[in-house]
């Protein structure tokens, strides 16, 4: 059996997107919302059986990669989120880029030769590394508009896979992979006027309507902090809301916490874009944190640690 498990954003869905354009292969597919990264925990390998694991925390998934490998298992994994120590197996084929100004879809870019290069670009756009694709984007002779569209095309997969749950979103993200594996090239799918691109983009303007009109709980020359209620709409839109704030002020770094319930919120931190490091250590000295140097998040945060998450932002980016 394989089995291609893979975050449910932007990066993780066309990352194995461009694999699998240029490696067709029956595949068990395992996903789920945005923050749900410990997927290696939900797949039943054994001996003889190959994984492909894109865009999750080799450090969140330290002890199901174990057992894969002492199981017998291969495994492919490619990522750019926090690593740990990497084991040093012959079953592993390992590639790990911790650079901010890099994705999980880049490095397949890379793998791959650039073979599927502008959906690598959608990829970069939708994980919010707008200066990066933008260059890409010009080296690859694309006209600015082109290179609109596809901002906005990777904007709205990245949108799709936010949620407390997969009830949350319009499409389960292997749902999502499956509508788009039948494209070639994202132009192929803004073109297309049945395509899931269509549907998210009603969705994400309505969504989004209702997080602009909101004012900041608390603001200071270096953070940014907004609330969004337990609803639906707010877990959906809450990352690329983050995204979208944090290009407005690329000098500041923002906080988007969103209701999850009486006694905790979901937290979603974007580094200052001018200064992209240090929110995946952030967020990861609170028990349910984690991310990279750019964006990174916390699944719940008790209520009363909210002013010692805002202290230690502001002490980290003063």
């Amino acid at each position: 059996m394989h089995y291609d498990v893979f975050n449910g954003d932007a990066d993780g869905i066309i990352a194995l997107l461009q694999l699998r354009l240029a490696t067709p292969l029956d595949s068990q597919l395992v996903t789920g919302v945005k923050r749900d990264i410990q997927l290696l925990a939900k797949v039943p390998f054994q001996t003889g059986d190959s994984l492909t694991v894109l865009d999750v925390s080799m450090a969140k998934n330290s002890a199901a990669l174990q057992q894969a490998l002492a199981a017998g298992a291969r495994v492919f994994y490619a990522d750019h989120h926090q690593a740990g120590d990497i084991p040093q197996h012959d079953n592993l084929q390992a590639h790990i880029n911790l650079d901010a100004n890099m994705c999980t879809a880049l490095i397949v870019d890379e793998l791959l030769q650039g073979q599927y290069h502008d959906w690598a670009i959608t990829a970069a756009y939708g994980d919010n590394l707008l200066k990066v694709a933008d260059g890409l984007a010009a080296k690859a002779g694309l006209r600015t508009s082109q290179a609109e569209q596809l901002k906005e095309l990777g904007t709205l997969i990245n949108y799709n896979g936010y949620g407390k749950t997969t009830a949350d979103l319009h499409y389960h993200p292997a749902d999502l992979l499956r509508a788009l594996s039948g494209y070639t090239s994202p132009f192929e799918v803004i073109a297309d006027p049945d395509s899931a691109y269509h549907v998210l983009k009603a969705a994400y303007e309505r969504d989004i309507a209702h997080a602009l009109a909101l004012e900041a709980v608390h603001q200071s020359p270096l953070l940014r902090v907004f609330e969004l209620p337990d609803e639906s709409a707010s877990h959906r839109v809450s990352g690329v809301y983050g995204n979208l704030l944090a290009n407005q002020q690329p000098d500041q770094a923002h906080l988007v916490l969103t209701e999850a319930d009486e006694q905790h919120f979901t937290v979603s931190l974007r580094a200052p874009l001018s200064n992209k490091q240090g929110a995946g250590t952030l967020c990861a000295q609170f028990e349910t944190g984690g991310g990279r140097e750019a964006a990174a998040g916390i699944n719940l945060l008790p209520k009363q640690d909210l002013t010692c998450l805002i202290e230690a932002v502001e002490a980290y980016y003063g």
